[in-house]
C-alpha cells in the first residue's frame, strides 16, 4: 500500500478532473487550467500513485524571481482521507519547493476545514492571517507559511 509521488503527466488529467470535482463543491481547477499547468515553468503538479491508481495531487506555484512558493491546491480521492497521502503530497510539495530555491511555502485553506487545518499545523505551518470571502461561496481562508530546509526563523 506504499504511494510513490511523481511528476503528473497529460495522461493523468482525466483522473486529476475526476478528483477535483469529487472532493471540491467550488473553486474547482479545470481541465484546461490543469493542462496548463503541466506545460508551465512556474508551477509544479505532483500526484500520489497507489496501487497503479491516482491517489491525490498537489499543485504549486512560483512567481518568477520570488522566493516563495505557494501551495495552490492538494485533494485526496475520496477512498484514500486516512491512507496519509494528503502528508506525503504536503511532504512532496515542501521537498519540490526548496529544490526550486523557495525557502517558504504559502497556503490558504478554507477556515472550515478543520482536518486540513490540523495538518497543516501538525507540518510545522504556522498562521499569517486570513481573508474574509476568499473562495465562490464566500468562505473565509486561512493563510498559513512555513520555512523550509535550514532556515532559522520559526
Amino acid at each position: 500500500m506504499h504511494a510513490d509521488i511523481r511528476p503528473a503527466r497529460a495522461t493523468d488529467i482525466d483522473t486529476l478532473v475526476s478528483i477535483e470535482n469529487s472532493v471540491f463543491d467550488t473553486d474547482r481547477i479545470s481541465r484546461r487550467a490543469f493542462r496548463s499547468h503541466l506545460a508551465s515553468g512556474t508551477a509544479s503538479l505532483l500526484v500520489s500513485e497507489k496501487d497503479g491508481a491516482i491517489a491525490g495531487y498537489a499543485l504549486l506555484l512560483y512567481r518568477k524571481g520570488g522566493k516563495t512558493a505557494r501551495l495552490y491546491s492538494i485533494a485526496v480521492a475520496n477512498g484514500h482521507a486516512s491512507a496519509g497521502v494528503g502528508r506525503g503530497l504536503l511532504a512532496a510539495a515542501e521537498k519540490a519547493a526548496a529544490a526550486r530555491g523557495r525557502p517558504i511555502l504559502r497556503l490558504e485553506v478554507r477556515e472550515d476545514n478543520a482536518r486540513a487545518v490540523d495538518l497543516y499545523r501538525r507540518s510545522g505551518f504556522r498562521p499569517i492571517g486570513r481573508r474574509e470571502n476568499y473562495y465562490e461561496d464566500g468562505a473565509p481562508a486561512l493563510r498559513f507559511e512555513k520555512h523550509l530546509g535550514g532556515s532559522k526563523e520559526q
